[in-house]
């Protein structure tokens, strides 16, 4: 099979010796580069994939996929659930009410998000009783005034099961004695711990002593739904409420823990961004390698111009040249980043028991291992841009070629 001519010489120019090996070292540290951008975007990209993973798993198992609310309240909420749960893809419906307090305990003080919740039927929507440390979802029970709590917020206010703490709402009461704000005293019942940021903000009572607080003695606010994938739920919970009738009104978790999710997203996307200047940086030094390299076969380069090759066809053989090294520092990245990405985890647990330490300490992160996970759209984004960048550092070095006289280069020969 023929080679085309500029394909042929190009290759060849890539692993020829040079008569200064000074370029053969830029071009070996433009190849090493690469790899080396392409391996770290890829790594990168998916430990930010992971903990994309871990925080949507470990939050959505809690936190309903959607929200259906009612202006004024809800008092036939039966009715609402099984209308909801016929619904395509909706599993379970849930009731709810919820608010913003204040909670205070042994001199400590927190505000949260306190939902008011129908034990059984919040199984049915969370695995928030499958997380329990302490105590149990049980404890709520109508009138006894019991709450859970997350993990950090029970360690932020130093209370355990048993102890009481108290709760005050953005409103005041106005008395003969004077103005004074609403409190109520509620008993620890249980403590969980998914391991997200639900453990700080959020508090569970039941949904009977929560309509007391909010004046809405016999009405729930709305259902809390489960869906049997947590994407199905997206655009669909706002459609399912209008179903139900005038006054309703839905969001799903992307609405409702939003922006977290976007907060890590954009995260995903500067980290990249920043990681692109070792690619570019690679690029540059393939620029300054073409261009020795061009001073380099002045000679080589007007002996084939007078056998025939147009300035083209010259141009095209430094472009092959200068892509070649880019394509093959980019693919032995690629390689090398999957490798590391696929068994990341399993690399670094090896070596915390190696090393007897742990990189991110339960006690402090909510997420204590390191997460990966590969996507090849991913991969494929890193390798496109990676190609992009060394064909474009290719132009310029690859058009001066191409204008060298044969006549001038071969003068002093």
């Amino acid at each position: 099979m023929i080679k085309p001519v500029p394909l042929f010489i190009g290759l060849r120019y890539v692993a020829a010796r040079r008569r200064q090996q000074f370029i053969s070292f830029i071009n070996g540290f433009s190849l090493l580069g690469m790899a080396l951008g392409v391996l770290a975007l890829i790594v990168v990209t998916s430990v930010m994939n992971g903990f994309d993973r871990e925080l949507k798993t470990r939050i959505l198992s809690v936190v309903p996929h959607g929200f259906v609310e009612k202006a004024g309240g809800l008092e036939d909420w039966q009715g609402a659930a099984q209308q909801l749960e016929q619904q395509p893809h909706v599993e379970a419906a849930s009731p709810f009410v919820r608010g913003f307090a204040l909670l205070g305990a042994k001199g400590s003080s927190h505000g949260v998000e306190f939902q008011g919740v129908e034990p059984q039927a919040l199984r049915k929507v969370s695995a928030v009783g499958e997380h329990m440390i302490m105590g149990s979802l049980d404890g709520l029970q109508p009138r006894s005034y019991n709450i859970v709590l997350g993990r950090i917020l029970a360690r932020q206010l130093n209370v355990i099961p048993g102890d009481s703490l108290v709760l005050t709402l953005p409103e005041v009461v106005v008395t003969p004695a004077g103005i004074f704000p609403r409190t109520k005293r509620f008993t620890v019942a249980g403590v969980f711990s998914v391991g997200a940021q639900v453990d700080q903000n959020m508090a569970l009572v039941h949904i009977d002593d929560a309509a007391r607080l909010l004046r809405m003695r016999g009405r729930a606010q709305g259902l809390q739904l489960r869906f049997d994938d947590m994407d199905n739920a997206l655009g669909r919970v706002s459609a399912y409420a209008q179903d139900l009738g005038e006054g309703f009104s839905g969001e799903d978790w992307s609405l409702s823990q939003g922006s977290l999710f976007q907060a890590v997203k954009m995260e995903k996307t500067v980290v990249t961004l920043m990681l692109m200047i070792i690619v570019a940086v690679a690029a540059f030094n393939i620029v300054s390698a073409l261009v020795l390299m061009v001073a380099d076969k002045r000679s080589d380069i007007a002996v084939l111009r007078t056998l025939g090759l147009t300035s083209r066809q010259i141009m095209s053989v430094f472009v092959v040249q200068g892509s070649a090294i880019g394509i093959i520092g980019a693919f032995v990245g690629a390689l090398l980043g999957i490798l590391i990405a696929l068994n990341l985890t399993e690399m670094v647990s090896w070596a915390e028991n190696l090393l007897g330490a742990k990189i991110f300490d339960p006690r402090v992160f909510f997420v204590s291992f390191l997460p990966s996970e590969f996507r090849v759209g991913d991969a494929v984004l890193v390798l496109t841009a990676a190609i992009a960048m060394s064909l474009l550092a290719t132009l310029f070095p690859a058009w001066r070629a191409a204008q060298i006289e044969p006549a001038e280069a071969l003068r002093y020969e």
